[in-house]
């Protein structure tokens, strides 16, 4: 990923305008018009191959003939002259360029090729590229107007990034209606070049930008487009609020799927589970798009979904609390102090509930009254306060009322609904100038309030320290590994069940000992060795679905029993499925586990984010209860149980007075070492885990099938880093990233660094990657350090690092960042931790950021050179030239190091207490 080229993408001191020959006239005019006529302040040239003006200014003949450089081309030209053109641009010196061009579509036979083609010159020349086939670029704050759109915007703070044109000048319109303004409107098209991986990146940097919306159709297809969006998502939603709108959200038709897995993954709740994880807010349309921006700019997210409604009429209350139903929010639980305080302010025959009714005839004393109870309410996270027109009180009075004491300490958030159109708008106004949310409805206030909640959660999953893992696990990788290639080599597919239960096994998760039976005769003396009730499967790659075949005996008892059974099973399947192919029978104990749920775990794989992981209600009927979760792996166990908490079924896995609550800790962790499974073997595509019985013993699969294929490879890290659309960009794997992760649209915890590392007085200690889990570990060795040592390391005193802090160090985005920590072995979060190293690359994975520290007491072991060398070889290995730091001019230590590894330093003439130190990388071998 790179952003080099952005600044003259969105910031040119020159631009050229190209139109070439045969481009469609109206198209050109109108673009003209914009580029010449919006008051941008820069140089502006036009290349025209037959007008000697353009817009009252001289146009040449042909690119070789601009009087100077420009730094963007601008270009309306029919598509197959488009890759000279750009190839021309670059010669005169032009960084990017904004491709206009007809041609384009579905309908066009050639335009996947020439879209190819208009990439490929664009990568050949280093050229950042917008488009083609899109509307162009808005930058209202310096004039620049390089679109055919039928207006300028007015400048403002947000900035808009879609595919479509149409989108965004319906945008435009709709804005201009309502007073909302841009820092940037981008139309990126066919997505041949710049992406939204590269906008996210740019727009996060951007200080005119406080918020960022999104109008996706497609990430692209290019290889590492879904690693791409991911980290740069979660880089910009940890700076300023990032919402999407995903069209598409229900496709006319669904790729063909074997699994339960497969089927229920739908690619829509794949994109919600990639938005939400990486902090993003997710919106069904273009309204809620900006009424989302307007509430987030203009209210502090509350810490829960819980709202407390206060209203006048029964009939609006009851709207809100269905609409909050629907949205997933939940009614504030009222305590007994806070009804006792409302009986002291309302009359008789109040709802002495929430929502709280205050009775048609109430005027502005008693809405007062009864917010300022509701204010103390700590069960509520908002209030809503709604009003309906009576002859008894005027909205006015009550909004005045209610509007100056809410706005000088609102606690919780207040969100208000004053329902009418003509006797509304002055008490709509009050509340505009006391910072008080304001709908006409009850409905839109419930999604705004919503939306607040959902962005908060979103954003805790960025922060969320997870628990340790329960229990200290090294999983048998090579027998997994082993039986899976073996099914590879033998032309793939489904695994057989005793071989996807053996897969299980090597990872820990508990899975009903089976056997397998080629005869009738050998099922019977399976049922023998087994002893008891016994389950009789046939086995089949082509059945996958073994009851709705009929396939399964249960309750099996004795040999004579489980022969026979086998019998009937074969006949009866031969006589059903007559080209089905038979490969004997399995035979296993009959678990009975009274209580236990039937759940499903599953993988499978989506054509856009790579493995995706599911959970929810299992069983038979597992498609058709729908009830399901899914993630992105990796898990840890917070997110492992965030993913179950989405399910339905979640509610009754808690437990009740009278069913006791299952093992979730044990649940949790099978999701872990699932998602550790996906992350360790590309083989795996595929797979069902159903049913999964879970009680309060813990879990048990009594069923399993995995589908494997060859692994397919990623990007090089060189080739990940070109602009996109390049002809050359391979597909092997990332530089310093191990064999098959590149799929994973977030990479997985690199195991590969781990090193153990023998100290001169004996110890043994293990330098690896930093864990999310670590958190407490980081915080307590924080506390260890001298004042001095804070000192150097973070340039000012502080007493203690606050979880917010601690959370940024810990949680890395291994694409981007890395931290070694020198620690001891055991479980992650229970360990000391001695050192730290770390890198955090830019977006252009061109120059990393170093910083180190070791702890007082194990200095002059060696253990800063170590480390120093450990993170520079990790540095060279990821692709990135140099490494920068900041060093205290007064630290000797540091600076001494630096030297003897062959920084350069110098210092920074903007603080003279700093020495900037630089290191130049050598490629990777």
């Amino acid at each position: 990923m790179t952003i080099k080229g952005f600044d003259a993408l969105f910031r040119p001191k020159a631009i050229a305008l190209v139109i070439g020959p045969g481009a469609q006239g109206q198209i050109a005019a109108v673009l003209a018009s914009n580029l010449f006529g919006s008051g941008f302040k820069g140089r502006l040239m036009a290349v025209h191959p037959d007008a000697r003006r353009v817009e009252g200014h001289k146009a040449v003949h042909s690119v070789a003939d601009l009087p100077e450089a420009a730094e963007l081309g601008v270009v309306c030209a029919k598509h197959d002259s488009v890759p000279d053109i750009i190839e021309a641009l670059a010669g005169k010196g032009a960084r990017a360029a904004v491709v206009i061009t007809d041609g384009f579509g579905a309908p066009h036979p050639h335009s996947a090729d020439a879209c190819a083609a208009i990439g490929n010159a664009a990568a050949r020349c280093k050229v950042r590229l917008i488009g083609p086939n899109c509307l162009g670029v808005l930058v209202p704050s310096i004039g620049l107007n390089a679109s055919f759109s039928h207006r300028m915007p007015r400048g403002g703070s947000l900035a808009f990034v879609a595919q479509s044109g149409a989108i965004v000048t319906s945008v435009i319109d709709w804005a201009g209606a309502r007073g909302v303004g841009f820092s940037h409107l981008v139309s990126l098209g066919d997505l041949a070049g710049v992406g939204f991986g590269e906008m996210l990146d740019h727009l996060a940097s951007d200080p005119a930008t406080r918020g960022i919306l999104l109008y996706i159709e497609t990430l692209g297809d290019l290889p590492g487009s879904a690693r791409r969006f991911m980290s740069a998502a979660r880089a910009a939603a940890r700076m300023k609020p990032v919402i999407v709108v995903k069209s598409g959200r229900h496709p006319t038709g669904a790729r063909a799927v074997e699994s339960h897995t497969g089927a229920m993954a739908g690619t829509d709740a794949v994109h919600d589970a990639a938005f939400a994880r990486a902090g993003l807010l997710r919106v069904d349309g273009l309204e809620e798009l900006f009424d989302a921006a307007a509430i987030l700019a203009l209210a502090k997210a509350p810490k829960g979904d819980r709202l407390a409604i206060l209203s006048n009429g029964g009939g609006v209350a009851a709207l809100a609390a269905d609409e909050l139903a629907e949205q997933g929010g939940r009614l504030a639980e009222l305590s007994s102090e806070t009804l006792d305080a409302l009986d002291q302010v309302l009359p008789a025959g109040w709802s002495r509930a929430n929502p709280v009714n205050v009775l048609g005839d109430a005027d502005a004393r008693r809405y007062t009254a009864a917010l300022q109870v509701l204010e103390a309410e700590r069960g509520a996270d908002g209030i809503l306060l709604l009003h309906c027109p009576t002859a008894l009180s005027t909205p006015d009075d009550t909004a005045t009322a209610v509007a100056a004491p809410a706005s000088a300490a609102r606690r919780p958030l207040l969100l208000t609904s004053w329902i009418g159109a003509e006797g509304v708008g002055n008490a709509r106004r009050r509340f505009a100038e006391h910072g008080i949310p304001t709908y006409p409805t009850p409905e839109q206030a419930v999604r705004a309030f919503m939306y607040l909640a959902r962005y908060r959660r979103n954003q805790r999953l960025l922060t969320e320290t997870p628990p340790s893992v329960p229990e200290h696990f090294t999983p048998d990788l090579q027998r997994a590994r082993d039986i899976v290639r073996e099914a590879v080599a033998s032309d793939g597919g489904w695994l057989t069940e005793v071989a996807s239960k053996q897969v299980l096994s090597a990872y820990g998760i508990s899975a009903v000992p089976t056997y397998p039976a080629e005869t009738p005769e050998e099922a019977a003396a399976r049922a023998a060795e087994i002893g008891g009730p016994v389950v009789v499967k046939l086995q089949s790659p082509d059945l996958l679905h073994k009851t709705a075949a009929g396939g399964i005996a249960l309750d099996v008892v004795g040999p004579a029993a489980a022969a026979e059974q086998a019998r009937a099973i074969r006949a009866r399947v031969a006589a059903a499925y007559p080209k089905a192919r038979l490969a004997g029978f399995s035979v296993q104990p009959m678990v009975r586990r009274p209580g236990a749920y039937e759940l499903i775990i599953g993988i499978a794989d989506d054509p856009q984010f790579g493995p995706v992981i599911l959970a929810g209600h299992g069983g038979t009927q597992a498609e058709t209860i729908d009830d399901k979760a899914i993630g992105l792996p990796p898990l840890n166990m917070h997110l492992a149980r965030e993913l179950l908490s989405r399910t339905r079924i979640h509610r009754l896995l808690q437990g009740s007075p009278a069913h006791p609550a299952v093992n979730l800790d044990a649940l949790s962790l099978a999701l872990v070492r699932v998602s550790q499974l996906i992350c360790d073997i590309p083989e795996i595509r595929e797979m069902d885990i159903n049913p999964l019985l879970a009680d309060q013993f813990g879990v048990i699969a009594l069923d399993a099938r995995i589908r494997a294929e060859p692994p397919a490879a990623g990007p090089t890290a060189e080739a990940r880093d070109r602009p996109k659309g390049a002809e050359e960009l391979a597909a092997s794997v990332p530089s310093g990233e191990p064999e098959g992760t590149a799929r994973l649209a977030i990479r997985p915890y690199p195991k590969t660094l781990e090193e153990s590392i023998r100290l001169g007085d004996g110890r043994t200690l293990l330098l690896r990657p930093i864990r999310p889990e670590d958190e407490p570990s980081l915080r307590e060795a924080f506390t260890k350090l001298t004042p001095e040592e804070v000192r150097l390391r973070f340039f000012a005193p502080m007493r203690v690092l606050d979880h917010v802090a601690a959370a940024r160090f810990t949680q890395l985005d291994y694409d981007r960042e890395m931290a070694l920590i020198l620690t001891d072995p055991g479980i992650p979060g229970q360990t000391e931790i001695y050192g730290v190293v770390s890198v955090t690359a830019d977006p252009d994975n061109e120059q990393g950021e170093y910083a180190v520290l070791v702890r007082h007491d194990m200095a002059g072991m060696g253990l800063g050179i170590l480390l120093m060398r450990r993170i520079i070889d990790y540095a060279a290995q990821r692709g990135m030239k140099e490494i920068i730091g900041d060093v205290l001019r007064d630290n000797r230590t540091m600076l001494k190091l630096c030297k003897v590894l062959g920084f350069t330093s110098h210092r920074d003439p903007d603080d003279l207490e700093i020495v900037k130190v630089r290191l130049r990388l050598d490629p990777p071998a």
